[in-house]
Formats: structure tokens, C-alpha cells, sequence
């Protein structure tokens, strides 16, 4: 079964020179963005079969995406290159972890797709929702809810990654989160942060914040909790996975391998009369295998493992 993954592609650029701000920082390091693109290529590596779709411009740092995807196998024919600039996104950091941002928006926003394109993505799949940028309107909006609609009403599972960047959303919380419920709504899998969960919920307890998802239809779901590792809730039945030992260098990206993982094995089972909860302590703990080497070494997609590297590998749980 291929999984598609829809949102946007972007280009980081990062910040080298620390507390100068964007104002004064000078020196930039160019590195390749966006959620889905990270899912797509976690899933790519690992062996599974999966359609990214996204839009670039026709521009160098369009050119350099396209590059960067190409090189763990994902299925490009659905990623759309503009006449227009690639979207760029500037952050720069200070020692006390505040952050700098500037959204230059650009070919993401203009994505579309005809009714036979959502037909074949829409054709014995699983979709993935976790983009940071659909939400914020344009022709990504429309044709982000019309994918998932049409992955709805033919019956597809559906994951849903609200992905919440405040970077983007300053000033227009309630916004965000009214415009997530329509997808809560119609997904079967939703994962969220512990700071999500709360941030959504208005609940401190995890149990009745997943039960919020869980009363809008949605069948599992998976709160990640950092160093604690990951809460089950299926259907008000909880299951914690601890997290593994790791020598965390870099967690960029770590959240999108986990469920790029979790997607993975979803493709490689049938769906059962439990909706997979027998086996997803299972997958978590494999997703905890895969993002825990992804913090290991720097780099969201070039520090991805293949699924020989994890399974060759022993990891301790962190107790």
C-alpha cells in the first residue's frame, strides 16, 4: 500500500551567527525543510512506497529540493515546480533559546490538483496530514482539505500531525485550532506532543485530553513525550512506550521520522477488527528506534537510518 504525504517543501535558513538576530546575523546555512518532505523521505528509506505532494519554484533552491528528495526514493511526480520562488523560511537562535523568524512564502501555497490526481492519490492508500504551512490559506488550503475529504469519504486511513509552529501562528491560536478540527475530525490517527495536547485540549491529564480526539471520531491516538517516550490511547485504553537511550546531537526532524515510521509499518499490515491496537505498542516502539537514531546524528533526512541499520542495532530503554 503507498502512503502519500502532502504539504510543503522549504528551505531552512538557518541562522550561524547566535544571539546577532536576523537584523545583524550575516552568515546562513541553507538546509532543505518541511514536515511532509521529512515523513516522505523517513518512509522512503525504510522501504516503503511514497508520493510526496508538494510544490516548489523553478529557482536554485527548487532545483536543490528536488535533489534532496530524489535521494531516498520518494515518488516525485506529484511535486509541482512554479514559476515562482521556492518558500523560505529565516530563523536565527540565541543561547536562551529565543528565536528570530521571517516566512517568505512562496511556491507552497500555490499547490494544486485535478479530480483524476486525488483519484489515483486517493487509490489504496494512507494519507498523511502534517504540514505546517497548509493551513494558512491559498490554493494549498483548498487542496489540502479536498485530498483529505476524498481520502475520507472513500474510506482511506487517515494521519493527521497538527503540527503546531507558533512562528507562524503568533497571535492567532484559536484560529489554528478551530481550523484543525475539521481534519481531528476526520482522521483516524492523530499525534500530538504533550505541549499539543494541552495546548488543544485545555487539559493537564493526558487521559482526558486524549479522550477530546477520541470523542471527534479519531481511533488512536499517539501523544510523544520527549525522553518519556510515547501514550497509546485506543479508544480510552492507555499503553506507555518508554523511549531509548540516545546520545541526542540533533533533534531536528525527530517527531516527523517518529511518524514517518509508525506510517511505514501501517502499509505493511492489513488493518484488523481492532484498528491495529494489538500491534501499535509494537510500531511505537520501532518509531522510537528510528527517531532515536535520527537525534544521533545531525540532519533531519541525511541522518535517516535504513531498515537494516535499525534492526542491526541494540538499544536500551531508558529507564
Amino acid at each position: 500500500m503507498k502512503i502519500v504525504c502532502i504539504g510543503e517543501m522549504l528551505i531552512d535558513m538557518v541562522c550561524t551567527d547566535t544571539n546577532a538576530g536576523l537584523v545583524n546575523g550575516v552568515n546562513y546555512v541553507k538546509k532543505s525543510g518541511g514536515a511532509p518532505a521529512n515523513v516522505a523521505a523517513t518512509i522512503a528509506k525504510l522501504g516503503g512506497d511514497c508520493h510526496l505532494v508538494a510544490a516548489v519554484g523553478t529557482d536554485p533552491f527548487g532545483t536543490f529540493l528536488m535533489n534532496e528528495i530524489s535521494q531516498y526514493n520518494v515518488k516525485t511526480n506529484y511535486i509541482s515546480t512554479l514559476p515562482i520562488p521556492t518558500t523560505l523560511a529565516f530563523v536565527s537562535l540565541a543561547d536562551d533559546g529565543q528565536r528570530d523568524f521571517a516566512f517568505n512564502r512562496g511556491a507552497d501555497e500555490q499547490l494544486t490538483l485535478n479530480e483524476t490526481d486525488r483519484n489515483f492519490l486517493t487509490n489504496d492508500s494512507i494519507l498523511h496530514i502534517g504540514s505546517a504551512t497548509a493551513l494558512l490559506g491559498g490554493p494549498l488550503s483548498e487542496t489540502y482539505l479536498s485530498l483529505t475529504q476524498s481520502a475520507y469519504e472513500n474510506g482511506n486511513i487517515i494521519c493527521f500531525d497538527p503540527n503546531y509552529r507558533i512562528d507562524l501562528w503568533k497571535g492567532r491560536l484559536q484560529e489554528f485550532k478551530d481550523a484543525c478540527v475539521p481534519y481531528f475530525k476526520m482522521a483516524d490517527i492523530v499525534k500530538v506532543s504533550d505541549e499539543e495536547l494541552v495546548l488543544f485540549t485545555d487539559h493537564q491529564d493526558m487521559e482526558s485530553g486524549c479522550q477530546y480526539f477520541h470523542d471527534l471520531g479519531v481511533k488512536i491516538v499517539l501523544v510523544t513525550l520527549g525522553g518519556d517516550g510515547c501514550l497509546i490511547s485506543h479508544n480510552g485504553q492507555c499503553t506507555r512506550v518508554p523511549a531509548y537511550k540516545i546520545n541526542a546531537i540533533d533533534t531536528t526532524g525527530a517527531g516527523d521520522s517518529f511518524i514517518g515510521a509508525i506510517l511505514f509499518q501501517l502499509a505493511q499490515h492489513p488493518v484488523d477488527d481492532t484498528f491495529y491496537a494489538q500491534v501499535m505498542p509494537d510500531f511505537v516502539a520501532f518509531a522510537g528506534k528510528v527517531s532515536a537514531l535520527v537525534c544521533s546524528s545531525i540532519g533531519a533526512m541525511s541522518a535517516l537510518p535504513t531498515l537494516a541499520e535499525v534492526e542491526a542495532i541494540e538499544f536500551k530503554i531508558n529507564q
